[in-house]
């Protein structure tokens, strides 16, 4: 891979990251129009996603500094004292979102657990597979957009709605989906107000992108030969420069609109991805 290709993929993979788009239908689609998508070892892209997902990772963890110090601090501080005698309803704000955090990483523990043959094959690398997600979560993200009344705040979350969304942020292992996608769309449906959502759905993945990344990171030398380690460290840096700037944008963006701009877009690309298909222009 050329140091060209490396820059573009970590645009691509910071910008669709959080934007409820599916970095990976993007990389993988990307990958297959570049002849970079190796058929016989599908797992060194798997590999190649899930490392510069790390500098998506940083973006994150720069953006919400804050955030995650006051959550550990306050979770630390309240099991000490048990959450001054009333159990969790004694637990502070900080503290309770710390919890359903935690919880809501559960399921993506699971499904990757279970399914890592499958998120390794070539399954996930699949075009018909890709435009089916992305037609999907489309519609129930424009169907959440128009049954949610958007009147809960982050504060509200509590274990069950973290189990929920947690749930949806597993659908996420299939490509196209979009972790952003699945995880925002549940907080619609469970009624949070969009950027409540979408703060929450930054938070959850924190972890899940930390444990694929130092996961694949383990398998770089056996599965990564051809892609470069300079390739992949230059695109990791571009994709946690450009991730900063897609989440800084996007929260902002959804406090004043709705998601439906991502909902036609994701109709579209599916449809462009379809003729293209269909033309043989894109690999199966």
């Amino acid at each position: 891979m050329n140091l060209f290709y490396a820059v573009l993929l970590g645009l691509i993979q910071g910008l669709t990251e959080f934007l409820p788009i599916s970095s990976t239908a993007h990389l993988t689609l990307t990958g297959k129009l570049l002849g970079l998508v190796d058929a016989t070892n599908p797992q060194a892209w798997t590999s190649f996603i899930a490392v510069i997902q790390l500098g998506t990772l940083g973006a994150l963890l720069i953006y919400f500094f804050r955030d995650i110090v006051g959550m550990t601090s306050a979770l630390i501080q309240d099991i000490g004292t048990n959450g001054r005698g009333n159990g969790l309803r004694g637990y502070s704000h900080e503290s309770r979102l710390a919890l359903a955090v935690s919880v809501g990483t559960i399921p993506m523990i699971i499904a990757g657990l279970l399914l890592k043959d499958i998120i390794e094959g070539m399954f996930t690398k699949s075009t018909p597979v890709i435009i089916a997600s992305l037609i999907t979560l489309a519609a129930f993200l424009w169907l959440a957009e128009k049954v949610a009344r958007h009147v809960r705040q982050i504060e509200s979350v509590t274990v069950k709605d973290a189990l929920v969304i947690g749930i949806a942020q597993a659908l996420a292992l299939i490509p196209g989906s979009s972790r952003s996608g699945t995880t925002i769309a549940a907080g619609l449906f469970l009624n949070f107000t969009r950027h409540s959502a979408a703060r929450f759905s930054f938070l959850l993945s924190i972890p899940a992108i930390l444990g694929s990344g130092l996961y694949q990171v383990t398998k770089i030398e056996a599965d990564m030969s051809g892609l470069g380690i300079h390739s992949l460290i230059l695109a990791t840096v571009v994709a946690g420069i450009s991730g900063y700037a897609a989440i800084f944008w996007l929260i902002r963006y959804l406090m004043k609109h709705s998601t439906m701009l991502f909902v036609w877009y994701r109709f579209g690309l599916g449809l462009v991805l379809t003729a293209m298909l269909l033309t043989n222009m894109i690999q199966p």
